[in-house]
């Protein structure tokens, strides 16, 4: 991100009373410890939007605003700089004009004269700079799409005719075979191009089906022979650092893919022998910066109640939902906040997603003898004030987390349950004992992830009458009285275009619900008389709302749509 200097950033978010002087000074010291431009921390933090410091920056250097998401641009004029290019440069063509041998360029940075330079050699024209948001450039990038699709599918038909074409080998030499790699090169190269999740190898009677999870949902990408599938399923082991020879036993392992445009993902892979052969799921964890609070979809209310829940000194706050649902994503965010130079904050992860500065991250591995309740418990040796634990899975991990938030440590975890309140009785479950639970816990947040509607192909209607019945009846299940019932009046939705490939979705957001545990409550675990029932009542009168009444406010603010949010939490 292009940098504005500091003393001007101050001077126009001090002066218009975005931040206080004080406060300034807090966020410049946190760039500083994070080596991070002190303008992305400010915008990933939500005190500006990431639209008004790049006006900010377009002022300062007298450079225009492309806004290409506004344009219409052609794909000739796109492909005078290749998606390559543009993707490492971060610099896309958006109008040419022949007469004057001129090309308009919009791009991240347009003060990197070896940018420019580098461009008008390649292209010939002369460049005329145009600033522009990376949020708008990967909306561009999408444009991209149909081309990589159709070359994706020409180069997998290549690549397969001369795997057939290998002879009888060890399955070790196979996989080093030119063809598999390449195969598997591209396969992974077109994931990360269509912000892939998951991707799931699985071996058919007669064919190996390939299908992405790509924003919560399963698509169908290609089938290949299934002479292939040995040889794939070996490359893949050969990076994992797993056994090649073994096909009955499941095994998990990891490894590290880079594109040529410097996108670096880590890869945690499991293998499970199936009816027809060995079936392989790949995570895709972006090695990126975490995400803040509100870029993770976090409203006003929720965010100032989970800012109050992590301000404590000790305790538990679980982040609850089931997998692929964002947990640990939360997680990472609530800890980039809490990551201060006063504090010693260690984890024990499985697996770590991302590395972060002055965090002590520790990876769970049973064979070596170091599982989450072994980790834990030297973990409180090494003097730390905040803890996280990747997840609760047991009653000696959940005594220990419990009993080290009684003795003066924050402490972070997660839990499958459905919703928030239902993590009482999950842990209740696992053995822990009442009274522990109602004196530890502080806050249960729970979530699930629901499609974003494209803002490039955004558009409004009335609710329809089938549409208001399902809120009715959804809130109604929920304990909402009639009469409490506001539908909005206005829902989106995307038409479909070119930026989301159609579909009328682009990126996700979390939908979230808060439980906050008052002594009240605390007395009512402790008691005899704990129900769920009565509990989530009690709730419901001190400010707790579900996660379908948070996809609701959501629906009026035109960030997802009713499909999505009853897709994700419909009861």
């Amino acid at each position: 991100m292009l940098s504005l200097p500091q003393e001007q950033l101050k001077k126009a978010l001090v002066e218009k009373g975005f931040l206080s002087e004080k406060e300034f000074e807090k966020y410049k010291e946190k760039a500083k410890r994070l080596e991070a431009n002190l303008g992305e921390i400010l915008v990933s933090e939500g005190i500006i939007s990431s639209e008004y410091y790049y006006q900010l920056l377009s002022e300062y250097y007298k450079i225009p605003l492309a806004k290409s998401t506004q344009r219409e641009i052609d794909l000739k004029t796109l492909n005078i700089i290749p998606e390559e290019i543009a993707r490492e440069k971060k610099a896309i063509a958006f109008e040419v004009d022949e007469k004057n041998n001129l090309l308009k360029v919009a791009m991240t940075d347009p003060t990197n004269i070896q940018t420019i330079e580098y461009l008008e050699r390649f292209t010939g024209k002369k460049i005329k700079p145009y600033l522009e948001t990376e949020a708008n450039l990967e909306k561009v990038f999408a444009i991209y799409a149909k081309q990589t699709t159709t070359q994706f599918e020409e180069i997998v038909k290549k690549s397969i005719q001369a795997t057939k074409q290998i002879k009888e080998k060890k399955l070790e030499e196979a996989a080093k075979e030119v063809p598999i790699v390449q195969l598997l090169d591209y396969l992974l190269y077109y994931a990360i191009f269509a912000n892939t999740s998951d991707i799931h190898i699985e071996p058919l009677e007669k064919e190996v089906l390939i299908r992405f999870r790509i924003e919560g949902l399963m698509r169908e990408i290609i089938r290949f022979p299934k002479e292939i599938l040995n040889a794939l399923v070996a490359r893949i082991k050969l990076l994992s650092s797993l056994k090649i020879d073994v096909h009955r036993k499941p095994q998990d392992g990891r490894f590290r893919f880079s594109t040529k445009e410097g996108n670096v993902v880590d890869l945690r892979v499991s293998i499970m022998p199936q009816l027809y052969g060995e079936k392989v799921v790949m995570r895709l964890l972006s090695a990126t910066r975490p995400l803040s609070l509100t870029e993770i979809g976090l409203l006003k209310g929720s965010l100032e109640k989970v800012k109050k829940a992590i301000s404590r000194s000790f305790g538990t706050i679980f982040v609850c939902g089931p997998t692929g649902s964002g947990k640990t994503t939360t997680l990472y965010s609530i800890l980039s906040i809490l990551n201060k130079p006063e504090v010693n904050i260690i984890t024990i992860e499985d697996p770590i997603e991302y590395a972060i500065k002055y965090i002590n991250q520790i990876q769970v591995n049973p064979q070596a003898g170091l599982t989450f309740a072994s980790g834990l418990r030297s973990i409180l040796r090494q003097d730390p004030d905040i803890i996280l634990v990747g997840e609760i899975r047991d009653k000696e991990t959940a005594e220990i987390a419990t009993h080290a938030a009684l003795t003066g440590h924050l402490v972070l975890s997660t839990l499958h349950t459905n919703d928030a309140p239902t993590a009482i009785p999950r842990l209740i479950d696992i053995g822990v004992a009442k009274f522990l639970i109602a004196a530890t816990i502080n806050t249960i947040i729970a979530q699930r992830l629901v499609r974003k509607i494209c803002k490039n192909c955004i558009y409004s209607y009335k609710p329809k009458k089938s549409e208001v019945d399902a809120i009715k009846e959804q809130l109604l299940v929920l304990g909402v009285k009639e009469e409490e019932i506001k539908i909005p009046s206005l829902f989106f939705k995307g038409k479909g275009c070119q930026v989301c490939n159609g579909t009328g979705y682009k990126g996700r957001s979390g939908v979230f619900e808060i439980f906050e545990i008052n002594e009240k409550m605390r007395e009512f675990i402790a008691s005899k008389n704990f129900n769920l029932d009565s509990l989530k009542k009690m709730a419901r009168e001190h400010s707790y709302r579900t996660m379908f009444e948070d996809g609701l406010k959501k629906i009026e603010l035109g960030i997802t749509t009713l499909e999505e949010v009853l897709r994700a939490v419909r009861e």
